[in-house]
């Protein structure tokens, strides 16, 4: 009989971890730090080529500390949790445009940038925004495409790594 038991179990549907999205807070900064830290290091290799000196620029500003000081600031963020983890985390700033979007690259292509590109894009509408703007990387660019944005001009330098930016029509 107790082998019945295990064979239930073995075919019990397996509990998968559902994707949620939530207000960013002062006692996130360091899983915050961790998954910018790691994206930017680990998924944006073609913007960096792996050059410590770009990559120690554009994390520079990505310390607990310093995105302290950017959640009691006028910028709004969001994380996204997948199992209760920090999968992702995205922000508007105070110009009603996407400031950052990142995720940890252990769920690269899960669909948690999906989702919290979508979130961002939905309080760009409730604030009243009809416009999405951002500045895309070059690892970011084709991501960005497929779900809608499109090329704005002329590259910006951001952190030493060249961005394109993108706008959005939001309905």
């Amino acid at each position: 009989m107790q082998n019945k038991r295990g064979i239930s179990q073995a075919f019990a549907p397996v509990a998968v971890p559902q994707l949620q999205i939530r207000p960013a807070t002062v006692f996130d900064v360091f899983d915050m730090s961790r998954v910018l830290i790691s994206s930017i290091r680990d998924l944006c290799k073609a913007d960096h080529d792996g050059d410590a000196a770009r990559i120690a620029e554009w994390t520079a500003d990505k310390s607990p500390e310093r995105i302290r000081t950017w959640i009691e600031g006028p910028g709004r963020y969001w994380l996204a949790e997948l199992g209760g983890a920090v999968a992702g985390v995205g922000g508007l700033n105070s110009k009603g445009a996407i400031s950052l979007l990142y995720v940890a690259p252990e769920v690269a292509g899960q669909g948690a940038g999906t989702a919290l590109l979508a979130h961002l894009e939905s309080e760009l509408l409730k604030s009243g925004c009809s416009e999405g703007r951002l500045n895309a990387t070059g690892t970011a660019l084709e991501f960005y495409q497929a779900n809608g944005w499109q090329r704005d001009g002329a590259p910006v330098n951001f952190c030493g790594t060249p961005c394109l930016p993108m706008h959005k029509h939001l309905d």
